[in-house]
């Protein structure tokens, strides 16, 4: 099992990678004790059998820098593989600032393929590749060395067998005319904007039972600070304050140290930059001009008779799916269908590129009146009206 430790070596496996029209692709990380992800291996095997073609790359190694790796990430005549990549893709954009193009999900087409909801790397393996897949080794220290022989074992198989479900779902995709739906699915992966947190966002993630305006202004102020301390320290927001204690601060508003040490769920009342941080938080968010307070989400009203077409859509939906062999969820999420039952033009996934063409055109002529369904032992069918 070839592992990768110098870049004169990342060279040269990225030089032979770049002879052929895919390369298979996974990482390994820690993230419990950082904000951001430590990347601690990163796997790669070119088309082939066995391990022989393929590599475990060390990013702790003392002589390696990854530039060969990114360069290949950067070859739009490679096709780089991975199977849920948001993880993987997201620590490259944040380390290096690259994204590899083009790249292949294989979750994604296995549900458009008829592999149901969010299809495991495991499943697939054992459905298209018919080998097991030994996990045991999944939540061990990738940071620590020497890697152990079942480590790397562990880690190859992360990337030999997912050439044989990449050439499957490929060939299949073809077949069926649906690599452009992949595409579609896989443009948010590639957008750099997926992969930026911004604190001043940081609010909207909160889940409150509070609505009070000027609640949401010091909870949003608070999430704001957390998130700038945590970023810039590289630590995880729970490290700062938990959400809990969070929520305890923008509902008891402290003024002072001496209101900061009443809390009962901040850590040691919390000292130094985290305190004089808080502090500032809460006085920002108090200070807030009115006209500025962050609004309330407006319940969403529920239109007459929208249940009836709810449950209408949703048996539209199976049948669709179903007859399609695409995952439900992929096409329209419970949601989407609330939304095309209640609302006069909502703007929802589900209307629009291929989910419009599989199910958003009928599901909007059924809210019309222009169809309707009939049942029978043969399954759910559309009658036009």
């Amino acid at each position: 099992m070839k592992t990768i430790t110098t870049t004169e070596a990342l060279a040269d496996f990225c030089s032979e990678c770049a002879t052929h029209p895919y390369v298979t692709v996974d990482t390994e990380f820690l993230r419990e004790r950082t904000y951001y992800s430590k990347l601690c291996l990163v796997q790669v095997a070119m088309p082939g059998e066995g391990n022989g073609s393929a590599a475990l790359i060390d990013p702790l190694a003392d002589d390696i820098d990854l530039a060969p790796l990114y360069g290949l990430f950067n070859d739009e005549t490679v096709v780089k593989v991975f199977h849920a990549a948001r993880q993987d893709l997201e620590i490259f954009a944040i380390e290096a600032g690259v994204i590899p193009k083009p790249f292949f999900d294989t979750q994604v087409a296995a549900m458009v393929c008829g592999f149901g909801e969010q299809a495991g790397y495991e499943t697939l393996v054992r459905k298209i590749a018919r080998a097991q897949v030994d996990k045991s080794s999944r939540f061990t220290d990738w940071s620590r060395r020497p890697l152990s022989d079942k480590q790397k074992a562990y880690a190859i198989g992360d990337v030999t067998h997912l050439r044989v479900v990449y050439e499957h779902l490929a060939a299949e995709l073809k077949a069926k005319g649906r690599e452009g739906w992949v595409q579609e699915e896989l443009a948010v992966l590639m957008d750099p904007e997926t992969y930026i947190i911004r604190p001043e966002d940081a609010g909207k993630r909160l889940k409150t039972r509070t609505n009070s305006p000027r609640f949401l202004a010091v909870a949003y102020a608070l999430a704001q600070f957390r998130e700038s301390y945590a970023q810039d320290r590289n630590i995880p927001r729970p490290r700062v304050f938990k959400d809990d204690a969070l929520l305890e601060l923008a509902a008891n508003k402290p003024k002072d140290l001496n209101d900061l040490g009443r809390s009962r769920l901040l850590r040691d009342g919390r000292k130094g930059l985290i305190a004089e941080g808080i502090l500032r938080a809460v006085k920002a968010g108090m200070e807030l001009p009115e006209k500025d307070l962050p609004k309330p989400p407006k319940p969403r009203e529920k239109a007459q008779g929208n249940e009836a077409l709810g449950d209408l859509l949703r048996v539209l939906l199976k049948a669709k799916s179903g007859a399609e062999g695409v995952a439900s969820k992929l096409i329209a999420t419970a949601a989407d269908l609330e939304r095309i039952a209640s609302e006069e033009a909502p703007d929802v996934h589900a209307l629009k590129g291929w989910r419009y063409e599989v199910f958003g055109r009928d599901a909007l002529r059924l809210k019309r009146g222009e169809i309707a369904l009939s049942a029978s032992a043969e399954g759910v069918k559309t009658i036009e009206l």
